[in-house]
């Protein structure tokens, strides 16, 4: 792991046995942000990741991408809940407004999101930028970010 500064930290070459320890890494960055936005390319492993998260937060239930319904909820052993957001396939903005994204985002759960740009005005300002990049076919590059 790298720290590049500035509430930035890099890990290079994560391979899917590194996952258990970037992610417990990764809950340590994040502080108190809730909001935990993911950006990379298809099949970077976004998906992945947040379910070596969801084994570190001790997620009971089995993480999934909510591709098709736009929002999971899920809950750990402690009966905290966690919401986790897959906008890919949403054409605008409203249609997250009208699942009443504002609400999940202000209300104090964990909120995993994936596809962010499809709803870039509806970001909250604190959040968690979780970047994935291929560094090889199966290496991946992980940035983490804040932003308060």
């Amino acid at each position: 792991m790298e720290d590049s500064g500035g509430g930035t930290k890099t890990w290079t070459h994560v391979g899917l046995s590194d996952l258990s320890r970037v992610a417990d890494e990764i809950i340590a960055v994040a502080g108190d942000h809730h909001i935990w936005v993911f950006k990379g390319d298809m099949g970077a492993g976004k998906t992945t990741l947040i379910k070596a998260l969801g084994k570190s937060l001790d997620i009971e239930d089995s993480v999934q991408s909510p591709t098709f319904g736009l929002v999971n909820e899920y809950a750990d052993k402690a009966g905290n809940i966690y919401y986790h957001f897959d906008f890919y396939r949403i054409e605008e903005e409203d249609e997250a407004e009208d699942i009443g994204v504002s609400e999940y985002f202000h209300s104090g759960s964990i909120c995993f999101i994936e596809w962010p740009s499809r709803i870039p005005n509806l970001i909250p300002e604190h959040y968690l930028l979780i970047e994935i990049a291929f560094s090889t076919p199966d290496k991946r590059q992980i940035t983490v970010t804040t932003y308060d």
